[in-house]
């Protein structure tokens, strides 16, 4: 197995790039490290896997990259590599958002048209769904994004359908509900309360608290990107969760709890292009692809405070 992994500096990319690693495959890491968040924290992700027989890394940007040499011999491609972020995506920086989320999807599937490959795994989002679809949100769903960026990850997931059905491009698209864990970007619900609770700083929530996620450990997301790589079905798409809805007021106590700090929460407006409630329907990754949650989400947030605290 040799597998490509694009976003192979960030919080999802850096770890599945260990995994691959560790099951014996030769990896392929790309980054073009955007200034999304600070380059020393995307190096920090890098740092376990520099130097480890396998593995090699790319620093390019995929909208311009020579795509041969990163292509050769590869029999997997894990397309991680995103602009992130709902709040940051209207206005000019839309633009931004096609680029790398749109523009270089495409790129990369007409890279791969006429070549065999064994899997092009897309990670998608929840954020497709918006606030229409019925909880839990299954993959037929009627899709009607609320933010520019959910409108990015969509219309990505449709070029994967379409070289898919046009092409025999073999892509499985994970749409990933919210996930959290170590190495956690810091722009994150889960990083910044926590960080806030240690350091004695006040947080903000937005909106009245009673909006809900599906939150999904890292380690879980890394196992179903492994397992869509292996067996997922061609053309199909995957819901990843984590098994529970949990309120972000609920978060706050346990983040109070697990941190032995009070919380200074300081409430605001609603965020423009923010989802009410996600809850994953994951029978059909259960069914495919063998797929089952692992970590409770108190279980999930110490692993996150202790990464956090440095222990």
């Amino acid at each position: 197995m040799k597998a490509l992994v694009t976003g192979a500096a960030g919080f999802v990319g850096s770890h599945v790039c260990e995994a691959l690693v560790s099951a014996g495959a030769d990896v392929v890491g790309v980054d073009c490290f955007t200034d999304y968040y600070a380059r020393d924290i995307k190096e920090r992700n890098l740092a376990g896997l520099k130097g480890r027989p396998g593995f090699r890394f790319v620093e390019d940007a995929l909208q311009t990259a020579p795509l041969e040499p990163l292509l050769d011999g590869v029999t997997q491609i894990y397309h991680l590599a995103a602009q992130a972020g709902v709040r940051k995506s209207w206005g000019d920086d839309f633009r931004v958002y096609t680029s790398h989320n749109v523009d270089v999807t495409q790129r990369l599937l007409e890279a791969v048209k006429d070549r065999r490959i064994h899997r092009f795994v897309y990670a998608s989002s929840s954020s497709v769904y918006g606030d229409v679809a019925a909880i839990p949100m299954r993959e037929d769903a009627y899709l009607q994004p609320l933010s520019p960026y959910g409108v990015t990850k969509l219309a990505a997931e449709h070029l994967c359908h379409l070289y898919w059905a046009n092409f025999g491009v073999p892509t499985v698209s994970l749409r990933f509900f919210t996930v959290y864990g170590p190495r956690q970007r810091p722009d994150m619900a889960f990083h910044k309360f926590i960080r806030a609770a240690l350091e004695g700083r006040p947080i903000s929530l937005y909106g009245d608290g009673g909006q809900t996620r599906d939150f999904t450990y890292i380690a879980d997301i890394v196992a179903a990107n492994l397992a869509a790589g292996d067996r997922g079905t061609p053309g199909a798409v995957y819901n990843i969760g984590g098994g529970s809805r949990v309120s972000l007021l609920d978060v706050l106590a346990l983040v109070e709890r697990l941190t032995g700090r009070k919380l200074d929460v300081r409430r605001e407006a609603t965020q423009k292009g923010d989802m009410r409630d996600t809850f994953a329907d994951t029978s059909r990754a259960r069914a495919d692809l063998g797929f089952a949650p692992t970590h409770t989400l108190e279980q999930g947030l110490a692993a996150e405070c202790a990464w956090l605290s440095g222990v």
